[in-house]
């Protein structure tokens, strides 16, 4: 059975991933920050949470082990896990870019980089990094400095990670999302017309439809 590792499950997108592929029949290992240890069975397939601080290196690594060790086919690891931030350049410290960098770039690359290793002995696997518009275009970041300067770390990590795969069938891609449809996001923005908003379920399919095509299209980035 294949397995999957989704960080961020009791988030909006994290839950909707790991719904999709456990759906599928993926034997799926997820992180919560805070909570009890969840498991469920359904059909012999198995859905398992920890909680886990994924800015801490040795638990991000110890979880990733554990999930190796019981299921030896990690298919891909979906890094969901983020925070945000507004404040522009007068308002940005260096106190704030590092809790932005701590919340979105170490929460995956602790994850990322045993998962990696992994992979590349496997000489298969996925990993999706969630980046942002304003990790990814300078200009959109201007009122989210900390914020956007953690995102582009994940583009470039993603960009090493590829450069580093020996022609073997291990990619990253980062996924970039439009906003999405959340009752966070919602309540943060009252007025706004959330007609073009983007549901976590059709970002869960996107990622799924992308990771059982066995062909490598060439992207690196989903635009969802």
């Amino acid at each position: 059975m294949q397995s999957v590792i989704v960080t961020g499950t009791s988030g909006n997108l994290g839950k909707a991933v790991a719904q999709k592929f456990f759906s599928e029949k993926y034997h799926v290992f997820g992180t919560v920050h805070k909570g009890d240890v969840f498991a469920v069975a359904k059909g012999g397939v198995i859905w398992e949470d920890i909680t886990v601080d994924l800015t801490d290196d040795a638990a991000a690594k110890a979880f990733t082990e554990t999930a190796i060790r019981k299921n030896k086919d990690i298919k891909a690891a979906v890094l969901t896990v983020g925070g945000f931030a507004m404040g522009n350049i007068e308002k940005t410290t260096a106190a704030g870019i590092e809790k932005m960098v701590q919340l979105n770039f170490y929460t995956a690359f602790h994850i990322a980089r045993p998962v990696w290793q992994h992979m590349m002995q496997r000489g298969t696997g996925r990993i999706y990094l969630v980046g942002s518009l304003p990790g990814e275009d300078t200009h959109k970041a201007k009122a989210m400095v900390a914020y956007g300067l953690s995102k582009s770390l994940l583009f470039h990590l993603a960009d090493v990670l590829n450069a580093s795969n020996e022609n073997k069938d291990v990619i990253a891609k980062v996924v970039v999302p439009n906003i999405i449809n959340t009752p966070e996001n919602k309540k943060g923005m009252p007025d706004a017309d959330t007609s073009g908003w983007t549901e976590p379920a059709a970002i869960a399919d996107i990622i799924y439809a992308d990771c059982i095509n066995a062909v490598d299209n060439g992207k690196r980035k989903l635009y969802v």
